[in-house]
């Protein structure tokens, strides 16, 4: 038996199948269009237990680990929903993660681990003012790292908070960052010493503080449902309260995550291609030119046959990857080859699922078109396909 086939797994499979037929599919379209999805939905996931898969009970979760993250993000998208949905519904798994670490829970392995300090009582008050009400469905959080000059370059964070009395004082921007606009507070990356210097410090802000400024909203190729923003900070005064762990380990708390972030996009990846290619199958079998279904023909299946077993063998690779750092071992360099390897599946087969569909497959009404914007971004986000690559070759020794 497959280590994600178990018949609890394929319980949560049935459920996230029924919430995405129910709950989604008949109002994507809409949301696509609209910019967003509702603040309703998270409520709606929350009571079905699915919001708070991979967090402990002990702080409002629904329990379970980083593969049943995985199933669940899966079978969202193989259900006919999308990547940005996925980004949409589920930012809490990139908002909440540093938080439940500080305050010491454990979460079976994905999300657990101590920011290099002992839990102490403002860690738990986040936990009931932040994480709780989240995965209850009736807040949103964001993650805010990227600036508008750093990229990839985490170290090189630049918005800063200076020490006074009892609060942090804020000032910087951020960029790309997803769900901002509907976020009810912000898990903020900042530098607690000179800008560039690399001491970082985690901060939640909460929406509506004098001087922080949610921009514009920012228009994009794909996750046309996942809403994106600027985010400015203007003198923005902090309760130290708000620190996530100890001051200046902001750094490590964010590396500690990022293995979680990465295989959640790689999951996105395999999922969107093995999407594409039943979409492909199906289409193939259905569609006739010059008298014979697309699929009679040699080069046809042939095709179909190389982006499935892209997509299976991208799924078998991912999912071995995510038992390892399940079981807590030190896999940095086998989860960039993973998302590689995931995105490159993607790449490949979205465009050959594309061209199969010939025009219509460039129609809104195409499903296999969302996918095809969807994907560009899963080579960039958590970790561009050059910094996997470069975290590739430091495992080689290079």
């Amino acid at each position: 038996m497959s280590i994600v086939d178990t018949p609890e797994r394929r319980q949560l499979r049935e459920l996230t199948r029924a919430f995405v037929t129910r709950e989604v599919l008949p109002h994507l379209d809409d949301w696509e269009r609209a910019g967003e999805v509702p603040r309703a939905l998270h409520a709606t996931a929350a009571k079905l237990g699915l919001l708070g898969i991979g967090f402990p009970e002990s702080v409002g979760g629904s329990g379970g680990d980083l593969l049943d993250t995985i199933i669940v993000t899966e079978e969202v998208i193989r259900s006919g929903g999308s990547s940005g949905l996925v980004a949409a519904l589920f930012t809490h798994g990139i908002a909440l993660p540093h938080m439940v670490a500080a305050a010491g829970a454990r979460t079976g392995g994905s999300l657990g681990g101590r920011l290099g300090s002992t839990p102490s009582p403002a860690d738990d008050g986040l936990i009931e003012r932040y994480v709780r009400p989240t995965l209850a469905g009736t807040m949103i959080g964001a993650l805010a790292i990227t600036e508008p000059d750093g990229g990839s370059d985490v170290a090189g964070i630049r918005t800063t908070a200076r020490r006074d009395g009892d609060h942090y004082v804020v000032n910087g921007s951020k960029t790309y960052i997803t769900s901002g606009h509907r976020a009810d507070f912000v898990t903020t990356a900042v530098c607690t010493d000179f800008p560039g210097s690399g001491e970082l410090t985690l901060l939640v802000v909460d929406k509506g503080s004098p001087g922080f400024t949610v921009g514009r909203r920012l228009e994009k190729l794909g996750w046309h449902c996942s809403d994106t923003a600027e985010l400015s900070f203007a003198d923005v005064r902090v309760p130290v309260a708000n620190r996530i762990g100890a001051e200046n380990t902001g750094f490590l708390a964010i590396m500690q995550h990022f293995a979680a972030e990465r295989l959640s996009l790689a999951t996105q990846a395999y999922a969107t291609a093995q999407r594409c290619v039943e979409l492909a199958v199906r289409w193939c079998r259905d569609r006739e030119t010059f008298g014979r279904p697309l699929a009679s023909r040699q080069v046809v299946r042939h095709r179909l046959a190389e982006m499935h077993t892209r997509a299976e063998a991208a799924r078998s690779y991912v999912h071995a990857v995510a038992a390892r750092v399940a079981a807590g071992e030190p896999v940095v360099t086998e989860v960039a080859m993973a998302k590689n390897v995931a995105v490159a599946a993607c790449d490949q087969v979205v465009d050959q699922a594309l061209q199969l569909h010939g025009g219509f497959g460039c129609l809104r009404d195409a499903e296999v078109e969302r996918h095809y914007r969807d994907a560009r971004i899963l080579g960039i986000g958590g970790g561009t396909t050059e910094i996997m690559n470069e975290i590739i070759a430091k495992g080689m020794g290079l």
